[in-house]
């Protein structure tokens, strides 16, 4: 029986080296990983068990304890040629981004939350990049817009098909996004569609520049203005029909009293209109009953059938899915929060006008922070 491979005897300055290696926690994610082989292989662990405590191959293992035994701790430096630092190409932070939004959990892996050690680790470990660094992984995904946030209630979906759908809306968004090209059968332009409403005739709470109160408050200055209280509405309700196109960074909206599969399919019209008959499109949206082709109503199928359309469905109770839902955020942000609108005539035109605003103001920077943070898909 060959005998088991281990790291050499090491002496105690080595050995509180390796852990001030471990636990500083900073500089190349290569150089912590192999330290930590090393380590776990001079407290007496087998290979095996190393590989699993480090999510890594047992080949790796035994490379990495070999060329310690033979160069010592000059072996857990990478080796780094001279030049620029290597920019991670489109794949890759496409591929990281997912991960750092997925759960530990469901990489088979002990953890509740990502931390920046254990997802460099990871990507690492997965073979995603060759190295990266803690600073390099956080302006990274800085850059991608994704941050550290608090959970929050979540429904979870039980739909069947919820994998096949996802998937599908994913990749269309990836068309839409320019990082696959479209197939044979591929749309070229990508809607997204969803109502937004109820609109009610409602004093609605916002921020708004004030006089100083309290203490500082000027005298004879009459008080802040406050928001009435509502208790019937006798107006009705409005519901507004909007579609966000991707191709061409737009938001479109229709303010309709109802919505039914016939308004549905009259707006489905419209964006039909916005591009050639040749040109295939998608509309995605969401499980809504007017969104879908029953038995009784097999009219909106037929439509996009006859009409070189493609519906894509976002599964059940996933609507945040659809890219429109960080849209409406800005749209209460800066179109309703903080109004009190006597008619309904006039906030439809407040809606329009903002709509308007949007399309011509694309690159707004508040406007796309807040996007950006709202957006999850």
């Amino acid at each position: 029986m060959t005998e088991r491979l281990r790291v050499r005897e090491i002496d105690d300055d080595e050995g509180q080296r390796l852990v001030r290696i471990i636990r500083r926690g900073s500089g190349s994610v290569v150089t912590w990983r192999r330290a930590q082989m090393v380590l776990l292989s001079a407290q007496g662990m087998n290979v095996a068990a190393i590989a699993k405590v480090a999510f890594t191959s047992e080949d790796r293992v035994r490379d990495v304890i070999r060329n310690f035994n033979a160069d010592g701790f000059g072996s857990l430096y990478p080796k780094y040629k001279g030049g620029r630092p290597p920019k991670f190409t489109l794949p890759q932070r496409r591929e990281i981004k997912k991960i750092a939004k997925s759960r530990p959990g469901e990489h088979d892996l002990p953890f509740s939350a990502w931390s920046l050690a254990k997802l460099a680790e990871f990507l690492v470990a997965e073979g995603v990049v060759d190295d990266i660094s803690h600073e390099g992984l956080r302006m990274l995904l800085r850059e991608e817009g994704v941050t550290f946030q608090r959970l929050k209630t979540w429904k979870a979906s039980k739909d069947p098909q919820y994998a096949v759908k996802k998937a599908r809306v994913e990749h269309l968004y990836a068309i839409a996004d320019g990082e696959v090209p479209p197939g044979a059968v591929d749309p070229a332009v990508v809607f997204c569609v969803d109502e937004f409403g109820p609109l009610n005739l409602q004093p609605r709470p916002g921020r708004h520049w004030a006089a100083v109160g309290g203490k500082g408050k000027e005298p004879g200055r009459p008080p802040r203005p406050r928001l009435r209280a509502t208790y019937t509405r006798t107006a009705g309700v409005r519901h507004l029909l909007a579609a966000y196109d991707l191709h061409e960074d737009k938001l479109y909206g229709h303010i309709k009293p109802r919505k039914t599969r016939t308004r549905f399919l009259e707006f489905c019209r419209y964006l039909r209109s916005l591009y050639p008959p040749a040109t295939r499109i998608a509309i995605i949206c969401d499980n809504f009953s007017p969104h879908l082709t029953t038995a009784k109503d097999a009219r909106v199928g037929a439509w996009a059938a006859a009409n070189n359309v493609e519906l894509a469905y976002t599964p059940t109770n996933s609507s945040w899915l659809n890219r429109i839902e960080a849209q409406f955020t800005a749209l209460r942000y800066f179109a309703l929060d903080g109004t009190d609108h006597a008619s309904h005539q006039e906030q439809g035109s407040m809606i329009r006008r903002y709509i308007i605003w949007r399309n011509n103001h694309a690159y707004d920077e508040r406007l796309r922070r807040i996007i950006d943070r709202a957006n999850i898909a």
